[in-house]
């Protein structure tokens, strides 16, 4: 049953691509959402990438450190608890 649905749908979705794709490329004479590009554009759009990129990394690693120390502490916290044996309970 799941073959014959995919050798149905597969087609259909084939035939719906190449029928969407020429009033795709038509609209706005190809030239995107943007609209006509330079090389100012370009070189704008590359500066914006390699400012972007390092950001987001230094912003994660900076999140992602502050969880680490939040964890390591809640270990460090947790051991400190169990070394104390009359915390513990018990005999």
């Amino acid at each position: 049953m799941r073959t014959r649905l995919l050798a149905t749908l597969v087609p259909l979705a084939l035939l719906a691509s190449l029928m969407l794709a020429p009033a795709a490329s038509a609209f706005n004479d190809g030239r995107g959402f943007y609209g006509a590009t330079n090389d100012k554009v370009v070189t704008n759009a590359g500066f914006i990438l390699v400012i972007f990129f390092p950001t987001f990394i230094f912003i994660a690693s900076m999140i992602l450190r502050h969880f680490e120390k939040r964890k390591e502490a809640r270990k460090a916290a947790h051991k400190a608890l169990m070394s104390n044996g009359h915390l513990r309970g018990g005999w």
